[in-house]
């Protein structure tokens, strides 16, 4: 519905029609339609089942009024007008229901605004003036045309290093401190934690994409996604855990290609086990963020990543970060783990449980719940180097694999306590 206007979406369109339930409404309607320059003849009779059977065989109008009134499913039935309108269209819905819950559900579904019946001409006035502000104002891709699409990727070598933490902050951060139109999406369809470190429900929406690809289109990404602020969307899943995925990865792709063109920048929560399968998810990306931590386990399973990703991802420029940093009790020193991966690490972000555990009460990003922390700063520091990977050109470190990877797990050897060698016992 109120998906990104493309130039020329709205030729030949109606500029406005309306759908409500009631005689009251429609007269109070018709001269306000009129004041605004309307054909009084679009406003109709029969609510929000009209307007779906209407549209289903009709181009949609700029500005749509539709009346919930009869609506025994206010949601289904919005999502029902969803696939029968066109992108572009500016949608407010009107209804009986006085439900805070219900009205932020349909703003997130992509409604402009709901007016609670009954309401004054004055009220209708004002919606329909905002209505027409949003259609005529700035387009997104007017932006586009200034700004390339940074494509992120955030991968942690073990579980429980951060990623999910990070991918959310840098999120969060193109999208508010830069305000930039961002997307984060969140690839752990079982398990992923985008949504919840947000406080948002997950919806159906990438579930939806994996069972049916050939939906995917500018109408699908606008309803399917939940907004987190004005500038940031987010795509996840909380799938059952006894239901597989079954995709040969296909949605994955055409995600990222409507968000190229709907979206500034694009920043991909991507579990290490989705490469395997999947490894053309990073095909098109300009940066990608290993997050790592100072351990042995961590120090291999790095060296393995950017391996593959010299391999299969040359185009990207990858940055090594190291979270959760201790000033003690280090299992790798700084200098040992660099040594071993042959390559600095471009970040260190000191470990800060106080920010991580208000971020997660507050359902907020660890960098707008701690803007003043030490870990934020470095994670601002990390945002600003992901912005000037696409001027950069994604080049790689001049370090290559000067060792094969059997070597390099050999010089984990040297981190580990030397033994004492027993001395040969005389022979009897």
């Amino acid at each position: 519905m109120n998906a990104p206007w493309k130039a020329g979406s709205v030729g030949g369109r109606e500029p406005f029609a309306a759908f409500v339930c009631d005689d009251e409404t429609l007269e109070m309607l018709r001269p306000v339609a009129e004041e605004m320059g309307w054909p009084t003849d679009k406003c109709n009779k029969g609510g929000l089942r009209n307007a779906i059977q209407t549209l289903s065989v009709s181009a949609s109008p700029n500005i749509l009024l539709v009346d919930l009134s009869e609506s025994g499913d206010p949601l289904n039935d919005i999502n029902s007008l969803a696939e029968v309108c066109e992108p572009g269209t500016v949608v407010i819905a009107m209804g009986q229901v006085n439900d805070v819950r219900l009205y932020r559900d349909l703003i997130v579904s992509g409604l402009q605004d709901y007016l609670l019946k009954p309401f004054s001409p004055d009220q209708l006035r004002d919606v329909l003036a905002q209505a027409q502000a949003v259609l005529n104002a700035p387009k997104n891709e007017d932006q586009h045309a200034e700004k390339p699409h940074i494509s992120t990727a955030v991968i942690g070598t073990r579980g429980g290093v951060g990623a999910s933490t990070i991918a959310t902050s840098v999120a969060w951060l193109l999208s508010h401190d830069r305000e930039r139109l961002t997307a984060l999406l969140d690839l752990d369809v079982h398990f992923g934690t985008g949504a919840l470190s947000l406080d948002l429900e997950p919806g159906r929406g990438l579930t939806d994409a994996i069972d049916n690809p050939s939906r995917i289109d500018g109408l699908f990404i606008e309803r399917a996604m939940i907004k987190a602020n004005d500038k940031l969307s987010l795509l996840s899943a909380e799938a059952p855990i006894n239901a597989p995925i079954m995709t040969d990865g296909t949605a994955f792709f055409q995600l990222q290609e409507e968000f190229r063109s709907a979206f500034d920048c694009t920043v991909i929560d991507l579990p290490r086990d989705m490469l395997i399968n999947y490894p053309h998810l990073l095909g098109d990306v300009n940066a990608t963020i290993i997050v790592t931590e100072l351990t042995l386990a961590s120090a291999r399973d790095c060296i393995r990543l950017l391996s593959w990703l010299k391999s299969h991802a040359a185009q990207s420029k990858v940055f090594v970060v190291a979270n959760k940093v201790q000033t003690a009790n280090l299992e790798i020193g700084r200098q040992d783990f660099e040594s071993s991966i042959e390559r600095k690490i471009d970040i260190m972000i000191p470990h800060d449980p106080k920010t991580a555990s208000q971020a997660a009460k507050l359902g907020q990003a660890m960098v707008d719940a701690g803007k003043s922390s030490k870990a934020s700063a470095k994670i601002i520091e990390l945002t600003n180097l992901v912005l000037g990977a696409v001027n950069d050109g994604g080049d790689q470190d001049a370090a290559g694999d000067k060792k094969s990877l059997m070597e390099k797990f050999g010089d984990f050897k040297s981190f580990l306590p030397s033994k004492k060698i027993k001395e040969d016992a005389p022979k009897v």
